[in-house]
């Protein structure tokens, strides 16, 4: 069948991949030069998997039925569903997600009049966002089905998926599932089907956990240095537990990424007429963490601070709300002077701050640098390097 997917970031293009093996995919791009490079089979965001099908598309080891276009009625004609994998970021001013791009999307499809033609959104909305999209626009062919992936990861994650949740129950949602099943490498997912409204919380309160996981674990890194504790021997101690584990326990500037920020705080929103504590402190953590982080580094009295990456974990190009962005804010309003090191950046300049990409220089230039992951390549430096990464994982 033909698909169209509307967006080719991590959610659109791991879902384009993955669904073109054994369908007809259209990738729908606001950018002209991304549709051209998924037509050329040549990814514009990096994923080891993504890469590695299209390769194999281009070596003619693997078949892959895709394409990308700027044109909304030729990628829409005649396919069965619209995959909606837009962005929505999070409006502080309004305290809720700014779902326009999503609406477009839905405005194009429904502009269609096509009744064979399903709308599934993959992009995180609010709580109770489809039944109002159902009821505004007097429409049923609509529902929500989350996504759980990681970047960098996203095509693997779809692959072989923890459960498949789909937001409601109908037949084009039945087949929507099995489309995904039949696709992915593990035959033993769970599939869960529920109401829109449901499926809409799965998604916020399961990042909301992980960034509360990932919260808690530098709320311990920092008590342990503050106390001047061993913060790692805490932790493995702690997550020798079962019930605990060694997940998302690694310490880190904060959370961060296309998802964690965001969501939480959408998810407090949701709260305003609910009574809760933990959501809030979940939010506030992060904030704390991050001037906690900038505090630490200025006890060292740098003049010079090299920021190594804005990306916050590896394989990943994404920097989009990472957590190292708030702490050179912090080290600014603190008068230290800030560069950074950033391969992906051609820019000489990125918000304010110089962008010095030639690594010798970098490290020559910097009193303290700054890496919320550690790699190789910081060996030769690491009496200047600052960290809290103890496991030197993800």
């Amino acid at each position: 069948m033909k698909i169209t997917v509307a967006g080719g970031g991590y959610v659109g293009l791991s879902l384009a991949t993955l669904l073109a093996q054994k369908n007809e995919v259209v990738v729908l791009e606001i950018h002209q030069d991304k549709a051209d490079k998924v037509s050329n089979l040549v990814s514009p965001i990096r994923d080891e998997y993504i890469e590695k099908y299209f390769d194999e598309a281009k070596a003619g080891k693997r078949k892959l039925n895709i394409r990308g276009t700027t044109d909304y009625k030729d990628a829409m004609k005649g396919a069965e569903f619209v995959i909606v994998a837009t962005p929505t970021n999070y409006d502080d001013e309004t305290n809720t997600f700014d779902t326009s791009a999503v609406e477009d999307i839905i405005k194009k499809a429904i502009s269609m009049k096509d009744n064979n033609l399903t709308i599934v959104v993959k992009s995180t909305i609010p709580v109770g966002y489809v039944e109002r999209i159902r009821s505004e626009y007097n429409i049923n062919n609509i529902f929500f089905s989350p996504e759980f992936l990681r970047e960098g990861k996203a095509l693997y994650d779809n692959l072989y998926p923890a459960r498949i949740i789909i937001g409601d129950e109908a037949e084009k949602a039945k087949s929507f599932a099995k489309l995904l099943k039949d696709a992915s490498l593990n035959k033993d997912v769970p599939v869960i089907f529920m109401r829109p409204t449901e499926a809409e919380a799965v998604k916020l309160f399961a990042n909301t956990y992980l960034a509360l996981r990932v919260a808690y674990f530098n709320e311990l890194d920092t008590y342990a240095k503050v106390k001047g504790l061993d913060s790692k021997a805490i932790i493995d101690g702690v997550c020798l537990d079962p019930r605990i584990g060694t997940h998302y326990n690694n310490p880190s500037f904060g959370y961060g990424g296309y998802c964690l920020p965001k969501d939480t705080k959408q998810l407090l929103a949701n709260y305003r007429d609910v009574p809760q504590d933990l959501i809030r402190a979940i939010v506030r953590a992060n904030k704390t963490r991050k001037e906690f982080i900038a505090k630490d580094v200025c006890k060292r009295k740098p003049k010079t601070v090299g920021v190594y990456r804005l990306t916050m974990k590896s394989g990943s190009d994404n920097f989009r709300s990472s957590a190292i962005q708030d702490v050179i804010k912090y080290l600014r309003g603190e008068g230290v002077e800030v560069i950074i090191y950033e391969p992906t950046l051609n820019e000489k300049e990125f918000s304010g701050f110089e962008v010095e990409n030639d690594f010798e220089k970098f490290t020559k230039r910097s009193d303290v640098i700054l890496a919320n992951r550690l790699e190789d390549k910081l060996r030769d430096v690491a009496d200047i390097v600052y960290t809290r990464d103890l496991f030197a994982r993800d």
